[in-house]
């Protein structure tokens, strides 16, 4: 059960939604070498999902893992949605992450959560991946910013439907595990309460951040950590604004978040460490967090990423950061496991 039992080359993976042309309209050679600059790097476990440009993220990173043994990496991709062949005049709006991909394929998505809708979104995965399996599967965004008060009613058509299809698939060895793939806690505080059908990991993306981490620590992580169902923590830059960028939650930071940040970015300053180090290790240093993916959609925010994992950070950083209260009190820090 879990996922990092199968993570041989360290936590730090790799997020493929900005390779479906998230917020802005990348060119092919650009998304290509930034999956070979991962490689090169050492990255071995890279998740995708047919949402992400409406297929546009999965076909460009099957093409550059093709040029690799299947055995050599780990691949997780996603259900929930399908990809269909109509066309779409005008880019889809989906709940309050409006258009995200509105440089994307246009092809029109739809929802579906259904055990024969599980299937054949993993079937189109691996056509469009070019690849003959997937390692894990994540139950996408069933949760209420994509659904609003209709999330919990989505919720039970996959727990009717994608979860049961997804614990066969399991038990029947096709993948090694599923989740939910998320960016709200309370879906997988149902999920991991469920017996028949019950998760090995969970891809929760903003929820354990430098910047947004108390509801996960207070009631998730916990939980998982009990449980022994692994997190892997998507989003570790809060949209960018970790990283030198202006989002936070897919959105214009607010004057609250944009001062939290200038505070961490002075710590980081007179300890001498970038920023991206800070994030990162903070999301890694719950006992239930497996692994980290920050999405990237040029080859030197890759190197920055791997520079920043080998990043030392001081432990008078991780000393000053609580005392300043800039983190939780309750938070574990990488100081905290010696």
């Amino acid at each position: 059960m879990g996922i990092r039992q199968y993570l041989k080359n360290g936590p730090l993976g790799f997020g493929a939604a900005p390779l479906g042309n998230m917020f802005r309209n990348i060119p092919d050679d650009e998304a290509e070498a930034t999956v070979r600059a991962a490689w090169d790097a050492g990255t071995r476990f890279f998740d995708t999902a047919p949402f992400y440009g409406a297929g546009l993220s999965e076909i460009r990173l099957g093409k550059e893992l093709a040029k690799h043994k299947r055995s050599d990496y780990v691949l997780s991709s996603k259900v929930g949605r399908l990809i269909l062949d109509d066309l779409e005049e005008e880019a889809q709006s989906f709940g309050e992450k409006g258009t995200l991909f509105e440089h994307g394929h246009r092809n029109k998505v739809v929802y579906d959560y259904s055990e024969e809708g599980t299937v054949r979104s993993i079937e189109e995965s691996l056509r469009r991946l070019g690849v003959s399996e997937l390692d894990f599967v994540w139950i996408h965004d069933v949760a209420r910013d994509f659904y609003g008060d209709d999330w919990v009613r989505m919720f039970e058509e996959a727990h009717r439907g994608a979860m049961v299809a997804l614990t066969r698939l399991r038990e029947q060895k096709v993948i090694k595990g599923w989740g939910l793939g998320v960016n709200r806690v309370e879906s997988c505080e149902l999920a991991i309460d469920m017996t028949a059908t019950h998760p090995d990991a969970f891809l929760l993306a903003g929820r354990y951040t430098l910047l947004d981490h108390d509801l996960a620590l207070q009631r998730l992580m916990p939980a998982c950590e009990a449980k022994k169902v692994d997190i892997v923590v998507g989003g570790p830059y809060s949209s960018g604004v970790l990283a030198g960028g202006k989002n936070f939650e897919y959105a214009p930071a607010s004057q609250e978040i944009l001062v939290k940040v200038q505070k961490i970015k002075a710590l980081c300053t007179k300890y001498g460490i970038p920023i991206k180090a800070a994030a990162l290790h903070f999301s890694l240093a719950h006992p239930a967090s497996a692994a980290v993916i920050p999405g990237a959609s040029k080859p030197d925010r890759i190197h920055e990423d791997h520079e920043a994992m080998n990043t030392a950070v001081p432990e008078d950083f991780w000393k000053e950061l609580r005392k300043q209260k800039l983190v939780s009190p309750l938070a574990p820090l990488p100081i905290d496991k010696k």
